[in-house]
């Protein structure tokens, strides 16, 4: 055996490692770059309560519940985000938990419910206001490949996004979008109102009805201004028309909740509702996919017809980089999807079948435009200029985050039920700071006792366990740091305890080997002939004891959840660390320590009683009295 080539192996896996450590995916100093992912309990993080809304205010069903749970734990996940705690309380809330302070979890309880509706009219919001709720930056388009490049007819940035319009392109076979003019005021078919789906709470504590807010609002803007509402057909230009907005000035004051329950038509006609109002409205708003409904981009209101084509007809979506380098969202059909998102297209495309679209939202061959709505967004408005056969591309100015997030979104589903955004607080580590610190603190005692333990029992050989402990030490804090960045694991105080734990299988190991090496000298063999036969027959058991602990700790990361699993993967984690030092340092060293006149000696090595017992004149025997090799 030549141990140095088994240090020397070990020597690079340490270059390697840290080299990973401070030259990928690592900026600021070199200490910095020393920091491995922490976790809530040790650095404080965000924490966001959702609240279930139903018809009536009354608890969801179990079930429901459990589900949403289990989509929004995807959608965390999906972002990256490692040690997320993602919890039922109560029998209507669910709690997200993430580590670190700038974790943004606004639209993480969006219903990402997609809708995909023939745009029957549209007019320029004259208000201009740019919505506040974040929207994916986004849009999307049903263009084949192959056919021409072509410009949306909306912008896809809405909400706090301030990502400029992006460009539509498309894939898939038969189909392509196409600019639509400017849209000029017109005729608007009448439209059944939008049922809201969640209440507003009631002054007594209770939930308004839809029936009761309609009342309140009627109340609120006045008779007059009420029936002139009521009787418009096509919405008003408030810019050519003064007088106009000073009719409808009372619905400009509405709240979004208030907005929700306003029949689509009068939500469109009057100009004073903004997009503003409009994108703000209570998730769930236009759900309905039997209903017509109106929706913004950032600047454009559009009447839209019954959705055709939903989100659950989406069979896969996923993040990638397009052709022209370019972060795109690629969504693929079901069978069934697939056709009824053939038939909507051709129906745009031959604009015969009722409601027409109106003139403000055709091309100029006389195309619809397909409104592309996520929640209560519209996040792209192409106009059909070919009918599609195949799957469609959702393009933008993405990063990779939003573009994950909107895949999630639609791969994993809509939420079963609509969220309201309760409290949201950022959490401090105080507590989990004490007890890292008290924790760090039990353990440096524990090791510091093994250490003198070790070196009054083993002596020399005790410096070969302190020597390890160092070099799995380093080992695991290396592993932790790239982890981090690479995959994003998060050091949680359950991790702390794994990699404690973890220390006693190590320390286990020592023994194993160390006494296997007593036996071998008591049966007669010279300490440098017992290194060799005690690492064979130690080696069996130290195997086998490491695989039972990272057998474990896959089982349990496997059926576990929240910290428990980041306990088991520490644990796991450190046990293969263990065993790549146990091959590549401790029985290399001990070879060499073997050929030394210190290993030699009974007083230096360790080895005393066990060396002066078989260090007598007469030559040392085995059971079967023939003299054992020197």
């Amino acid at each position: 055996m030549r141990p140095g080539r088994q240090l020397a192996v070990l020597g690079a896996v340490f270059v390697v490692l840290y080299a990973l450590v401070f030259f990928s995916g690592a900026s600021g100093s070199f200490l910095d770059r020393l920091h491995p992912k922490l976790g809530l309990d040790l650095v404080g993080g965000t924490r966001v309560t959702l609240i279930a809304q139903t018809q009536g205010g009354q608890a969801p069903k179990a079930d429901q519940l459990e589900r949403a749970r289990q989509i929004i734990e995807n959608r965390v996940n999906a972002r990256g985000v490692a040690e997320a705690e993602v919890v039922t309380e109560g029998n209507r809330n669910i709690v997200v938990s993430v580590p670190g302070q700038n974790e943004d979890l606004s639209s993480i309880g969006a219903a990402a419910q997609m809708r995909f509706r023939k745009v029957i009219n549209q007019v320029t919001d004259t208000s201009a206001v740019p919505a506040s709720t974040p929207a994916p930056s986004g849009s999307a388009s049903p263009a084949p490949s192959g056919s021409a490049t072509p410009t949306p007819s909306g912008s896809a940035t809405t909400g706090a996004s301030a990502s400029p319009a992006p460009k539509a392109s498309g894939q898939g076979g038969g189909a392509a979008v196409a600019p639509a003019p400017s849209p000029t005021p017109s005729g608007s078919p009448s439209a059944t109102p939008t049922p809201s789906p969640t209440g507003t709470a009631a002054a007594d504590g209770g939930v308004k009805t839809r029936e009761q807010l309609l009342e309140e609002v009627k109340r609120k803007v006045g008779t007059a201004a009420w029936e002139a509402a009521s009787a418009l057909t096509a919405p008003v230009d408030a810019s050519t028309d003064p007088t106009a907005a000073k009719t409808y000035e009372a619905f400009g004051k509405l709240t979004p909740e208030e907005v929700a329950v306003l029949p689509p038509a009068m939500q469109f006609n009057v100009p004073t509702i903004s997009c503003q109002q409009l994108n703000n409205r209570p998730p769930g708003s236009i759900e309905d996919p039997n209903q017509q409904a109106v929706a913004c981009d950032q600047t454009t209101k559009y009447l839209m017809d019954k959705a055709k084509v939903l989100g659950t007809d989406v069979k896969d979506a996923n993040s990638v980089i397009n052709q022209n380098n370019e972060r795109v969202v690629t969504v693929d059909w079901k069978s069934s999807g697939q056709g009824k998102w053939t038939a909507l297209t051709k129906e745009a495309y031959d604009n015969t079948a009722e409601p027409k679209c109106q003139q403000a939202a055709v091309d100029e061959n006389g195309r619809c435009k397909i409104g592309i709505v996520l929640d209560n967004i519209v996040i792209s408005a192409p106009a059909v200029i070919a009918v599609q056969t195949s799957g469609t591309e959702i393009t933008g100015n993405f990063t990779k985050a939003s573009a994950d997030e909107l895949a999630a979104n639609l791969r994993y589903g809509a939420l079963p039920l609509t969220f309201k955004q309760g409290e949201a607080q950022n959490v401090t580590a105080t507590l989990g700071t004490e007890q890292l610190r008290a924790g760090l603190i039990a353990a440096g005692i524990g090791m510091l006792l093994v250490m003198i333990y070790a070196f009054f029992y083993y002596r020399l050989l005790g410096t070969v366990i302190f020597l390890s402990l160092i070099l799995s030490g380093l080992l695991v804090f290396g592993a932790l740091v790239v982890l981090g960045r690479q995959i994003g694991f998060t050091l949680t105080l359950a991790g702390i305890a794994g990699f404690i734990v973890s220390l006693g299988v190590a320390a286990d190991s020592f023994v194993i080997y160390f006494e296997r090496l007593k036996d071998e000298i008591r049966e007669g063999r010279s300490p440098r002939s017992a290194v060799p036969r005690a690492w064979a027959r130690a080696r069996r058991t130290i195997i086998s004891a490491n695989t039972i602990s990272l057998l474990s700790a896959v089982v349990l990361y496997l059926v576990s959840v929240g910290s428990v699993k980041g306990f088991a993967f520490a644990l796991g984690l450190a046990t293969v660390l263990d065993l790549v030092v146990v091959f590549l340092f401790r029985h290399p060293i001990m070879t060499m320590f073997a050929n030394t006149r210190a290993f030699l000696s009974p007083r230096v090595s360790g080895l005393g009683r066990v060396l002066q017992r078989e260090g007598g004149s007469a030559p040392a025997t085995g059971r079967t009295g023939r003299v054992k090799e020197a």
